[in-house]
């Protein structure tokens, strides 16, 4: 991609990782997390950094020492002040948003187990109303938009929920690091809203739908993004991408529509987010989440023109 007058080139790979002259040489640990290999080096101390320390600059990436040594270089106050590679303000606890959004999902799964089986009707994407004689379904097509996010935070299952909320674990906070808690955020909740609509606009009108799996399958899309972005080693990813692509086809009664379009879904926004130009970050990034919300609004207005129509 050509770059704008101005706009940060693209981050330098450490010595000895990854396209080095050397060849096949091991990438280094980042020096602040030496668990964490990395082919990002600051541009100032040529230390290794990984995603939640690197702090984009005017050129590549500082380490947060440099930054915090080079606040004498005449700039006002907060002028440099440091920033992930989405152009998010980096924060003590990386991995806030991520406990939160797992409690969310831990707090609902606990009602649903003691309420029982009408507190799943209610927040489903498909709810059935029982009338005197007859059964029929409700949900999203009968003005219930809410159940397009209750159903992101629903789950039955002690394995279901037990298998998202690990990968949340996992893949949240490299991504809340990288982009910021409200790009973060921002990504969770459109890749979940994406997944709702195409299980929506596809599956059978009394299919129920119901998980974090869609939006689990947009922080993947996600991680994909960034670590080419970052020209990190793509195989890992790409492989658990295509195990779990694997299992949301061959294993019977998952609803593969909402994984498909959490996967699209937050890989679509991540690129936006990652790849806007310096100059117009925000602006470019804010317009991408409008684009996908609107992208998803005409989804679920179609489907329900069909259902209703």
């Amino acid at each position: 991609m050509e770059q704008a007058p101005g706009s940060p080139q693209e981050p330098r790979e450490a010595r000895g990782g990854n396209g080095s002259p050397d060849g096949g040489a091991v990438a280094p640990g980042c020096y602040r997390h030496p668990d964490r290999s990395t082919g990002i080096t600051c541009t100032r101390c040529e230390r290794p950094i990984c995603p939640e320390c690197m702090v984009s600059a005017s050129v590549g990436f500082h380490c947060p020492e440099c930054v915090r040594g080079g606040s004498g270089t005449g700039h006002a106050p907060g002028a440099n002040r440091p920033r992930t590679v989405a152009g998010g303000t980096l924060t003590a606890d990386p991995r806030l948003l991520t406990k939160i959004l797992i409690g969310v999902n831990v707090a609902v799964f606990v009602a649903a187990m003691v309420v029982g089986d009408r507190f799943v009707n209610a927040l489903d994407l498909v709810g059935w109303a029982f009338d005197p004689g007859a059964l029929h379904v409700v949900g999203v097509a009968h003005g219930e938009w809410y159940r397009l996010v209750t159903a992101m935070f629903l789950h039955q299952q002690v394995m279901h929920i037990g298998f998202n909320m690990l990968s949340l674990w996992w893949l949240g906070p490299p991504l809340e690091a990288a982009l910021g808690r409200v790009r973060f955020l921002a990504l969770y909740f459109l890749a979940g809203l994406g997944g709702s609509a195409l299980s929506y606009l596809l599956a059978a009108q009394n299919q129920p739908s119901l998980g974090a799996s869609g939006a689990i399958f947009g922080l993947l899309g996600a991680t994909a993004v960034l670590l080419r972005r970052l020209n990190y080693d793509m195989k890992p990813v790409l492989i658990l991408l295509g195990l779990n692509l694997a299992f949301t086809f061959l294993w019977p009664n998952i609803a593969w529509q909402a994984h498909v379009g959490g996967l699209v879904m937050g890989a679509g926004v991540t690129y936006a987010m990652v790849h806007a130009p310096r100059g117009r970050r925000t602006l470019v990034q804010a317009g991408a989440c409008v684009v996908a919300l609107l992208v998803i609004v005409a989804v679920v207005w179609f489907r329900t023109s069909q259902l209703t129509g």
